[in-house]
């Protein structure tokens, strides 16, 4: 039947009091904002398990070396080792043995333990066995060991003698090296105790003045030195702006600390001792004189043999004679030639000599060979051995009987033929020392060379007759002879030649002529100093046109700390005592100081004419040798290092004059 009332939408039925199940497609609100927050709270903590779990356990407690929060693998990381790759640290699953791990380790360790216990023990009871009763078996207190078992406890007895005896040798080679050591140290302080400084006197000057000036030209020498010794100790020389060593061709490849043996008479003249005793100990027990390539035989001679003849000569320390004597003797190949005129260049290794390509067809330098007799001939008065002085006699007499042009020596000489090369005579480069070794060598042996002497003067005579000239200001000079022609151009090398003159002038007739002649030479050299805008002399210089003493061409405006100047001013100053040499000397001291000292040294100058300098970056071994040894003298007593008792080669290396050996 019909009935009027409302249908209840499904959702208001009940049944039984209760509404009838159905599906909802949406949430309430609260039910809603639970999901909400329990999503949160989950993602809150992923977030925190990733990110920030990781960073506590990076943390340091500043009081102990653990995490801040340390997991397990961290706490207990020293006691576990091993496992497999890819298996994380800490307890792993049993391996291919199916045995734990760590079990099986600690029975490794175990097992060792006793293996090492037992070995112990056996030696132990080995001794105390061979102790007590000679060799017999050995027993263990224990019981372990039996005397039944003699194979094994021989071989362990065996093993234990080898074993010993190998101890008591390492011991005893160990306490033979410390012994030796000792020894060393002893003789090296026993060696330094034994020299005496046997210069009479200091060669403090009666001046202030002058004491000023010499205690300059000290701390130049100090600056110099230092800068070596910090930089280049053991080079052959210095670079003082690159800070690094420098070795030019005529020491070859090799290091041989060529600053060191140049310029160590320097330093003992100077009295810095603690310097000369460094120098001295580097030469006694490092130095070792093995190039590796071809080395010039002049060079060596003038600075090496020369150097540590000089220093023998002053300290009568026989290491210096012995180690001059070993480097002569790697020259001495160099003289095997059909002439007996040696080469300019010697292998020490392979003793084959050769000369410079450049040198007029294979030719040697009159320079080189002709400079050789000094060293030689001393070398043979202290060490009783005249081969060295028959080496540089032979040389002397090939000279002597070779037909002259006109009297002049040109610079080359055949060592094959004996026949001259180019027709090119120098009293610079190429020629120079031959002359001063001439008189000095008729000097160093007290007047008993005669023929040197006498080969001097017909030299010099001929040199003034043919290349002596005058510039249009009255300006002396000698220019070089080439052909048939004067060239109007003297070297810096040539200007030695104003002090060479006058010492001759107390050997031969007409001295006051050459003392003159000395003074005009060492005043033209002067003038070629105070031309340059550095004051410092050019490499050479001109006569032509306008200019006088001024360097014409680029490659002669150059200054590498050269001395021949300053040692015309030094023999100058100790025949004449003029101020003025004196004054020169300082001006070029300050001309050196302001232009060529850099931090760690001193270099020379490029072009002595600019205003602004540009250095070489070298400084050569011979400014230490002779600059600034010169430069000290000068300033120096006057009979100091006197001119009547040594005379210098030509690397400014004093040696005694004969009558003053002892």
């Amino acid at each position: 039947m019909a009935s009027n009332s409302t249908v209840l939408p499904l959702y208001n039925r009940n049944s039984n009091g209760f509404p009838p199940f159905q599906k909802r497609k949406t949430l309430k609100s609260i039910e809603r904002y639970m999901v909400y927050l329990i999503f949160f709270i989950f993602m809150t903590l992923c977030y925190s398990a990733f990110f920030l779990l990781p960073d506590l356990r990076g943390k340091v407690n500043s009081n102990v070396q653990l995490g801040f929060v340390d997991g397990p693998e961290n706490f207990f990381r020293p006691q576990i080792g091993g496992g497999r790759p890819g298996i994380g640290i800490g307890h792993i699953e049993n391996d291919e043995y199916n045995e734990d791990f760590h079990l099986r380790d600690d029975r490794r360790k175990i097992d060792l333990q006793i293996r090492q216990d037992q070995a112990l023990m056996k030696a132990r009871n080995s001794i105390q066995k061979e102790q007590l009763n000679d060799g017999n078996d050995i027993v263990n207190d224990g019981g372990n060991i039996k005397g039944g078992e003699g194979e094994d406890h021989a071989e362990i007895k065996k093993e234990i003698q080898e074993d010993k005896a190998k101890f008591l040798k390492e011991r005893d080679e160990l306490q033979n090296e410390k012994k030796e050591a000792q020894r060393d140290s002893a003789r090296q302080r026993a060696e330094m105790e034994s020299h005496d400084y046997i210069l009479q006197s200091d060669g403090e000057p009666s001046s202030a003045q002058a004491t000023e000036r010499r205690n300059k030209i000290r701390e130049m020498m100090m600056h110099a030195w230092t800068g070596y010794e910090k930089y280049a100790w053991g080079a052959n020389e210095l670079k003082p702006i690159a800070h690094t060593g420098h070795s030019a061709s005529i020491f070859g490849k090799s290091a041989m600390g060529a600053t060191i043996v140049d310029g160590m008479d320097t330093l003992y003249i100077m009295g810095l001792h603690d310097q000369y005793e460094k120098a001295r100990n580097w030469i006694a027990h490092e130095f070792n004189f093995n190039p590796t390539s071809d080395i010039s035989v002049f060079e060596v001679n003038i600075r090496y043999i020369g150097g540590l003849i000089s220093m023998y000569a002053l300290t009568k320390d026989e290491m210096f004679k012995n180690k001059a004597a070993e480097i002569a003797e790697k020259l001495m190949p160099a003289f095997n030639t059909p002439t007996g005129i040696p080469f300019g260049l010697i292998n020490a290794r392979t003793g084959t000599g050769r000369n410079w390509g450049w040198a007029s067809g294979g030719c040697s330098i009159l320079s080189e060979f002709g400079s050789l007799h000094l060293e030689f001939s001393y070398l043979s008065d202290i060490t009783g051995d005249s081969k060295y002085l028959d080496k540089v006699q032979k040389v002397r007499s090939i000279l002597k009987s070779t037909e002259k042009i006109d009297g002049l020596y040109p610079n080359y000489l055949h060592p094959k033929t004996g026949k001259w090369g180019q027709k090119h005579v120098s009293l610079g480069a190429l020629g120079d020392s031959y002359y001063e070794y001439l008189l000095k060598s008729f000097i160093l042996t007290g007047g008993s060379d005669t023929q040197a002497l006498e080969m001097y003067r017909e030299a010099i005579e001929a040199m003034e007759r043919k290349m002596k000239q005058t510039s249009n200001s009255g300006l002396v000079f000698f220019g070089d002879f080439r052909g048939a022609k004067v060239e109007k151009k003297m070297d810096h090398l040539s200007c030695f030649s104003g002090g060479m003159f006058a010492l001759g002038s107390k050997y031969i007739n007409n001295p006051e002529h050459y003392l003159e002649l000395g003074a005009q030479i060492t005043e033209t050299c002067h003038k070629s100093y105070e031309n340059s805008a550095t004051k410092l002399g050019p490499e050479a210089f001109r006569f032509e046109g306008h200019g006088e003493a001024v360097a014409m061409r680029q490659n002669e405006k150059y200054y590498i700390l050269r001395p021949e100047t300053i040692e015309s001013y030094f023999v100058m100053w100790r025949l004449t005592k003029d101020q003025k040499y004196r004054d020169w000397g300082w001006q070029a001291v300050e001309a050196i100081e302001k232009n060529c000292r850099v931090d760690a040294g001193f270099s020379g100058v490029k072009d002595v004419y600019a205003s602004r300098v540009v250095h070489d970056d070298v400084q050569q071994s011979f400014f230490l040798a002779e600059t600034l040894k010169y430069l000290y003298l000068l300033y120096s007593d006057e009979d100091f290092i006197s001119l009547d008792e040594w005379v210098f080669n030509t690397e400014a290396h004093p040696l005694p004059i004969r009558k003053n050996l002892r």
